[in-house]
This record gives C-alpha cells, structure tokens and sequence, in this order.
C-alpha cells in the first residue's frame, strides 16, 4: 500500500480501471441480478478508495474491444497498474487476453510470475 502523501503539485500513480461492454448498463439492465449500482456509483467508489491511497485514477468504458486493447496499451506506458473488468470479453476476445498478458498486473514491483 502507498503511504506517501501527494500535494496537488506532484503526480500522484495512475491506476486504469477498464470496463468492457454493456457495463454502462449497471443500475438499469437486470437490476435483480446485477443490482441497482450503476457505474457511476462504482466510478465514485474507486475515485474515493484511489484518493485515500494517492492514487489518480483513470476510469474508462467501451463496448468496443479494439477500444479496450488500446487503453491497455496505453496503460502500459503511463500506469502504475491496471483494473480491468472485460465482461462479456473475458470469455471470448483472444487479442484482450494477449494483450493483457503482456501487463505486469499481477506484480506491481515489475516481476513476471
């Protein structure tokens, strides 16, 4: 955990956190199953958690999967670390599962395991 206290003059660790397709739908698709938080309300959640951790915290949606590769990539150069939630795409996008293999995300110090 980060213990260093950030002034608004320094950068503060970026963490992605990605959401794949349809879940913009959070609160209003299914609310019986997938209750009734939207991703807004998760949005908020983790903007709070990273503040307390001094963490600046990029949360981005799409439900294109090309668009979801490039933010990992992107992620690659300028975050401390990745969240990623690929809902449907967990299960079925090759070239996500490729690409994130290439993140370190299981190590934050830069081992691969």
């Amino acid at each position: 955990m980060l213990t260093k206290n950030f002034t608004n003059d320094e950068m503060r660790p970026i963490v992605y956190i990605l959401n794949g397709p349809n879940l913009n739908l959070l609160g209003t698709r299914q609310p019986e199953i997938y209750g009734c938080e939207t991703l807004a309300d998760v949005e908020a959640a983790c903007r709070r958690i990273g503040a307390k951790l001094g963490l600046e915290i990029e949360f981005r949606q799409t439900n294109a999967e090309f668009q979801l590769i490039d933010w990992i990539h992107e992620a690659r150069l300028r975050a401390a670390g990745i969240v990623i939630n690929p809902a449907a795409l967990s299960h079925t996008s090759v070239a996500r599962a490729r690409c994130a293999e290439h993140v370190r995300i299981s190590n934050p110090r830069g081992a691969y395991h």
